[in-house]
Parts: C-alpha cells; sequence; structure tokens
C-alpha cells in the first residue's frame, strides 16, 4: 500500500458503479468478481474489497480451542435455545 494516499477522481454511472483505476486494482489484488464491503463513515464511502489475501488475513478467527465443540454444534445449540426464547415469548403474549 505505497500509493494510497495519492488521491484520484473517479465518476459515478447512472447505476451507481464507479471504476476504481488499475493501480489500486493491483496493489489490493481486485480481479473480476472480487466482492467488497461497503460502509457509511463520517468522511465519506469506505469500499473495503474482500481478496484472497483479506481472507488469509481473517483464517484463524473461527477455529475453536481444543476441547470446544465444532462450531456447527456450537450453532445449532444456539439456535434451539433462541428458539426455545422465541416460543416462550410468544406464548407470554398470547396469554395476555
Amino acid at each position: 500500500m505505497s500509493d494510497t494516499a495519492r488521491a484520484e477522481t473517479v465518476s459515478f454511472t447512472v447505476k451507481g458503479q464507479v471504476v476504481i483505476p488499475r493501480r489500486i486494482r493491483r496493489e489490493f489484488e481486485i480481479e473480476n468478481g472480487t466482492k467488497a464491503v461497503v460502509q457509511a463513515t463520517p468522511e465519506g464511502i469506505l469500499l473495503k474489497p474482500i481478496t484472497g489475501a483479506a481472507i488469509k488475513r481473517a483464517r484463524g478467527i473461527l477455529k475453536r480451542k481444543p476441547g470446544e465443540k465444532p462450531l456447527r454444534q456450537w450453532w445449532a445449540k444456539y439456535k434451539k435455545e433462541e428458539k426455545a426464547l422465541e416460543e416462550a415469548r410468544y406464548a407470554r403474549l398470547r396469554s395476555r
């Protein structure tokens, strides 16, 4: 990320599309089909590409610790508890 501080002007199309300059696409490894997160910030619009490099940096976030249940088992238990809470809430509303 060497030249990213240099500002460049781009134009938006009628559909809201914008072309990212080639230099920036290369620098951030943006290829055809790359997805991005778009976020409104106090300074303007923030566009964060989701590239292979970004995925590699995030790798390990969902890894479980030794002895922990696999994520899908934890998620199934969580959803079951959420459903029970919703049913209890619904039952309380019906009994009023």
